[in-house]
């Protein structure tokens, strides 16, 4: 035969009765003492569950806002970066010679890393001992002012200091026009 389940409710109720007895057996200097430490514990409980955790979060805030913060510069940099893309893409594409002088242009930020030569419709850049640094902004100006991608390079790195030696070879619509 199957017991019925006694409710929370009852059951609530016969610890509370149980606890009761059981503190009025004790003396008042024993009842306090118990007393005392069950509001003790139940204040390192409330602290431990509920109020540490929310310490700690308000703590970490700010690191936490700054990161998020700067997280948000970079992608809202990225965003008009990509407009500025877009909007180059859909605009009237440049001559021969407007690309070529952007690319001369560019060349100031290789310093003197980096010799230009060209010969038909390739550029080609050699570079020497380039930091990493010059090499990628020189790669997004040459991509957003003269309009030319990277077709071909052989690049190798050295590690003390880090810098790129090699050639890159460029390409683009603008260079295969007869301006």
């Amino acid at each position: 035969m199957v017991k019925p389940s006694t409710p929370p409710l009852a059951l609530s109720a016969r610890l509370t009765n149980s606890l009761q007895t059981t503190l009025e057996r004790l003396s008042p200097r024993e009842r306090n003492a118990v007393v005392a430490t069950a509001w003790i514990a139940g204040l390192f409980l409330l602290w431990w569950l509920a109020l540490a955790p929310a310490i700690q979060t308000l703590r970490q805030a700010p690191a936490q806002h700054a990161q998020l913060d700067a997280q948000l510069a970079s992608l809202r940099a990225m965003a008009s970066t990509a407009e500025a893309v877009r909007a180059q893409n859909t605009s009237q594409p440049l001559g021969r010679t407007e690309a070529l002088r952007a690319l001369e242009e560019s060349m100031g930020t290789l310093g003197d890393t980096g010799q230009l030569s060209v010969v038909g419709d390739r550029p080609t850049v050699t570079l020497r001992g380039t930091p990493p640094e010059a090499l990628a902004t020189w790669l997004a100006r040459v991509r957003l002012n003269a309009r030319l991608t990277p077709v071909e390079a052989q690049l190798s790195g050295d590690t003390t200091p880090v810098s790129w030696s090699g050639s890159v070879v460029l390409a683009g619509p603008s260079l295969g026009e007869g301006n």
